[in-house]
Order: structure tokens, then sequence, then C-alpha cells
């Protein structure tokens, strides 16, 4: 019933006016009664009061008479006026002052109350202590009259003037007050109720319009704006509704298409995002997450099954933002950085989790470990080799044969040679990781460098028994490239070839094209390379077997060197299928290069 604003209305008004007029009406009568009050003490005041001592020595003086009780009730007759004695509801008595008994006044014995009241009692006991100020005039609102006891003294008599108000003028008056009070309560109500069917004209109308159109926008609805009819509050109100519908509008598109981004980032971003609710259930999961698990991560999935190992959920959620734990998880053969934060409150939010997939940066981390080793290494021997065989040069002081000092010296330039070839190398694969390495590309004969590849390694082929062939090349194009760098990869190629294969062995060398490449192929019958090793002879330093390529003085970064030479040519170079013992290796070139290099004519 009073959910209507027009009920509310009507019964605030009512209570408004109805608090209103109680409170006027215990105001004005509590007013009124402290009105009469005071002035009943205050004319007592101004007869019997400190100032009027004339008048109070009279009295004393007739009371010392034989006939003083007659005496005071003639001179308090001529002061009643004073008195407001009006022989109705006010007047006064003589009583004796020992026994309080009732010796004369303007009204009988009968007008006095049947008990005795605290102000006379208060005169009576003046009495016995003869003591004139003793005076009974304290005001008692809660008594139904108003009194005052004032006792006399004369000679040896003793009276008590008592003046009693029974406030019938009061109760009257208060009566007269409530009906006023009453007929303008009755007034009062009638126009309030008018008053709110006003009020609910002006007010609630404008108000079910905004609910309507608030309605319409908590539909969806944000093209419907609301006409402003004033420019009171009312109408601000509404304009500022339809700016608020309008800015809501272009709020909920901004969301929306934000909302589209981060579904777009979450989908396609290379890190894995998972979300939990605080319940630890699955909310969110993008194919990133699913790629890094190896595993299908559905709504089954909880927190504890997933990360429960890395930091407990009820301590996830207790974190304080920004702050925030890290771990890291074994998926199968990746690792991976996990990232964990609480989001929103405790009872609302839940956790993020972030993963980023390390297992190349750990490869590479361990690849960065194994060259500056494996330099060392390789640097270190020679360098211990051409220490050695210095110090027994200068210890010996001239006593090693000429011929043994001489070898001495072969070594210590053989091993010097072998550690500038290592620096050059590591020069070489520092400038292509650089960019500083440009390519002088230029149009030459495929066929031509090959033969002048094999021309050049013929020699070391025939000192170690092998039989070298070369197929038939005369049907290659000419190619576009750096012509000194791919003959440099040729060479290492072939002489790998010669390198590792046990004397007597046979190499051959094969090339052709299709259609837009060239290819050259090195086949030999050596000691190959293991299936476990095949995907790791490309890595810098890398070598099948350590001692035999120090022997034969490899560094293991030439195949390093001629992948990536090969690569900035935009060719391959790999293990070719090889049926019997040996290796075959493959490398393929585009005839002409893209923009870009430098070529020379």
């Amino acid at each position: 019933m009073f959910r209507s604003l027009h009920m509310k209305l009507t019964l605030i008004l009512l209570l408004l006016i109805t608090s209103l007029m109680v409170v006027v009406g215990a105001f004005l009568t509590i007013n009124v009664s402290s009105f009469f009050t005071n002035t009943f003490y205050q004319q007592i005041d101004s007869v019997f009061g400190a100032d009027q001592r004339e008048f109070v020595s009279s009295l004393r003086g007739e009371a010392a008479q034989e006939d003083g009780a007659l005496r005071i009730q003639q001179m308090m007759d001529a002061a009643a006026g004073r008195l407001g004695i009006d022989y109705s509801s006010r007047n006064y008595f003589v009583l004796d002052g020992a026994t309080g008994a009732y010796l004369g006044g303007s009204a009988d014995e009968s007008a006095m109350p049947r008990e005795q009241s605290p102000n006379l009692l208060t005169a009576r006991n003046a009495v016995l202590r003869r003591d004139e100020t003793g005076i009974g005039d304290v005001s008692d609102v809660t008594a139904d009259y108003m009194d005052a006891a004032i006792p006399i003294f004369g000679g040896g008599n003793a009276f008590i003037i008592y003046i009693l108000d029974n406030r019938d003028t009061v109760s009257g008056l208060n009566e007269q007050l409530f009906v006023i009070i009453m007929q303008a309560l009755f007034i009062g109500l009638l126009i309030s109720v008018l008053l709110s069917f006003l009020l609910s004209k002006t007010m609630v109308d404008p108000i079910e319009k905004l609910t309507a159109g608030a309605e319409r926008v908590a539909a969806g609805d944000f093209g419907s704006a609301l006409p402003v009819e004033s420019t009171d509050e009312i109408g601000i109100l509404t304009g500022t509704f339809n700016e608020m519908a309008g800015v809501l509008q272009t709020t909920l598109a901004a969301v929306e298409n934000e909302r589209n981004k981060l579904d777009t980032l979450f989908l396609h971003m290379t890190d894995g995002v998972v979300a939990f609710s605080h319940d630890g259930k699955l909310i969110h999961c993008n194919p990133a997450a699913n790629d890094m698990l190896q595993r299908p991560v559905g709504p089954q999935c909880t927190y504890d099954e997933l990360f429960g190992s890395i930091y407990p959920f009820q301590e996830m959620l207790a974190l304080q933002r920004p702050n925030f734990a890290e771990g890291q998880l074994e998926a199968g053969d990746k690792t991976l950085e996990v990232y964990l934060a609480p989001f929103s409150d405790r009872e609302r939010g839940g956790v993020l989790i972030v993963l980023h997939d390390v297992t190349e940066q750990h490869r590479n981390e361990e690849r960065r470990k194994e060259f500056v080793a494996n330099v060392s290494h390789e640097l270190r021997t020679p360098l211990t080799n051409v220490r050695t065989y210095a110090e027994t040069l200068r210890d010996a002081e001239g006593d090693i044969p000429l011929d043994t000092a001489n070898n001495f010296l072969d070594i210590i330039i053989t091993e010097t040679d072998r550690m500038t070839h290592i620096v050059q190398d590591l020069l070489t694969l520092s400038r292509l990781d650089r960019g500083d390495a440009e390519l002088v590309l230029s149009r030459f004969p495929f066929a031509e460098s090959i033969r002048s590849v094999v021309r050049s390694s013929a020699l070391n082929a025939q000192q170690r028994g092998h039989e070298l062939t070369c197929g038939d090349l005369d049907h290659l194009p000419l190619i576009v490239g750096d012509r000194s760098r791919l003959e440099q990869v040729m060479m290492n190629i072939l002489g790998n070839a010669i390198k590792y294969t046990p004397d007597g062995g046979h190499i051959r060398v094969l090339a052709g094209c299709e259609e837009d490449t060239v290819w050259m192929e090195v086949w030999d019958d050596g000691i190959g390379i293991p299936e476990r090793d095949r995907e790791r002879i490309f890595e810098r330093f890398y070598r099948v077997d350590k001692a035999r390529s120090r022997e034969s003085g490899g560094t293991g970064l030439g195949l390093s060197i001629a992948r990536e030479i090969v690569q900035r040519h935009r060719g391959t170079i790999a293990l070719a299928p090889h049926e019997g013992p040996g290796t075959t290796i493959r490398m393929t070139l585009p005839i002409a290069q893209g923009r870009g290099g430098q070529t020379e004519e």
C-alpha cells in the first residue's frame, strides 16, 4: 500500500501537519501554564517580597493586636487586587500559625485542600522556628493548584497567610486551546491531502516517465530520449538521464570492443592464460595454454589439479595486489614459467595464471654455456701446447738438436694457425649473427665454382688415397650469390667428407637444378653420423667424435658457418638420405636472389 510515492507523500504531509499541531499544542499548553504560574508567584512577590517591607511590617503590627486575625484579613482585602484574588478560583486564608486552623479569608474553610500542601508545611515549620523568612512559595507543576504560605509574627501571635489558586482559569484556557488546535489540525489534514495530490501530479508523473525510460535502457534500448518538460530539478534530472543513456551506450560499445580485443588477444597470444574462480574452478583457458600444458584443459579441471604443486590456492587468494607468485612447471618436454596473481577481491575474484614457454631459452642458455666451455677448451689446448714447446726450447738452452727444435717450432706454428682459424671462424659467426657480413651478390656459373672447389681439394684427397669424382655439371645455370662465401661452404662440405672418410674411401660430388633452384650433394662412404647426432651437427662446436675431430684439426664451427651463409642466401643445407655407410650432405640454393642484396655484374 505504501510503496506508491503518492501514498508516501500523503502520509508524510499528514504526519507533518499532525506533528506540527501536536508540538504547537504542547508548546502553547506548557507556556500558558507556565505563564499563569509565573504570574501567580510574581504577584505574591509584589506584595510580600523583600522590597515590600512596609506592607509586611504593617501585617506584623496588626498581628500583635488582640484581634490580629481580623485586622490581617482587612489588610488582605485591601491588597486583594494586587494578589489577583477573584474570590472564585483564587482566594486567601488566614490560618493559626501553631495549629493551622482556619481563622478567616476570602472563602470559607471548605475551599481549602484536604491535605496540607508542601508550601503550607514549610510555613508552619517556619512558625515553629520563629523564622520570618520561611515563606512556602515553591511551584509544583504536577499539582492541580498553585499556592503560597507566608508566616506573620506579631508580639506573641503567629499567623499564616495562605493564598490558593485552583487553576480553573488555566484549565479552561487549555480546553479552549485544545479545541482550536483540533480544528486547525482537521483543516491542515484536508489541505495536506489536496497538496499531496498536487505534488504527486507534479513530481510522480515525471518520475514514472524516468522509470519507464530506465526500464528501456536496462532492456538495451538507448535510442529513446525522454522529453524535458520543465527547467526545475526534475527537468535537469531528465536531461541528465538522457546524457547518461548516451554515455552508457558509448561506454558499452567501447567495453564490447575492448572485450572483443581481449578475446582476440587471448585467442592468438603466444603466452598461455588460465583463469580460475574463487572456488578454484576453471573459467578461462586460451589455446596457447592447452598447447603448453600438452593436455586438454576443460571445465572439469581445477586449480589444485593443474597448479596446486606450485602455490596453494587459498594462499594465492590471500595475496594482496600487486603481489604475485611465480614458479616453474614441467609439462612433457616443455619448461614453463608460471606467473600467478589474484584478481578482484577474495569473495568475488579468483586467480589468473600466465604461462610462458621458456624451453628454447633454457636450451639456448645451455648452448651458450656449452659454447663458452668449448671455446675455452679449444683455445686452451693449443695454448698449452704452444707454452709447453716454447718452455722446452727456452729451458734447453741450445741442447736440443736442430731437427727436434724445428719440429717443436712447426708444432707451435701449427697450433697458432689452429687458434687463428678458430678466432677467424668465431669472428665470421659473430658478423653473420650481427648482420654485419654483407653479401656481395653477383651472377656467376654454379658449375665453375663446384669445379674450382673440387680441383682445390683433389690434392688433399689424393694424399689420403680417396677416389674423388665429380658428376656432369654442364647443364647447370648461372646463379646469383656471393661466390666466395658459397665456395667457402662447398669447400667445408667437401673438406669434411675427405677428413672423416678413412683412407682409400670414395667421394662423389653431384649437382643439378630444379625449376628456380640448384643443388649440390657431397656423398662419401666414410664413418657416417649416428642417428642421435644427426639433428645437432649444425650446432656450433658440436662434433660427433671430439677426439677424432681434434686430431683432424676440426673446431666444430664449419657447418655452423655454412648453414648461416646458406640461410643468408635463402637456401637450405641438410643431411640427405643415404644408403650404406657414410654421409650425404645436400645444399639447395635459389637461382635468383630477392631484392635487397648488393649485386656486382
